[in-house]
């Protein structure tokens, strides 16, 4: 199982170069694509959740969870989606 991120918005300046629309994809065999350590370390915890069928009761029925990355000054939004 895969976890596909995508980032849906990012404000300020990134220093990784995130932009929307690009993709990182996330299996318990590592990483494909560029992803900053900073935002890496906070996704995970959700990234395995949802990899093993997580329900977040707060979203709606199909809806996909975000995460923001941890720098609040130059946030960078990811969409999370399991993928086969």
């Amino acid at each position: 199982m895969k976890v596909k991120l995508r980032i849906v918005s990012q404000k300020g300046i990134c220093h990784m170069g995130h932009k929307p629309g690009d993709e990182i994809i996330i299996s318990e065999n590592g990483v494909e694509g560029d992803i900053c350590v900073h935002a890496l370390y906070s996704i995970l915890p959700k990234v395995f959740a949802v990899m093993y069928g997580a329900s977040f009761p707060w979203l709606k029925n199909g809806e996909n969870p975000k995460h923001a990355c941890p720098d609040g000054e130059n946030p960078v939004i990811f969409e999370l989606e399991r993928v086969e």
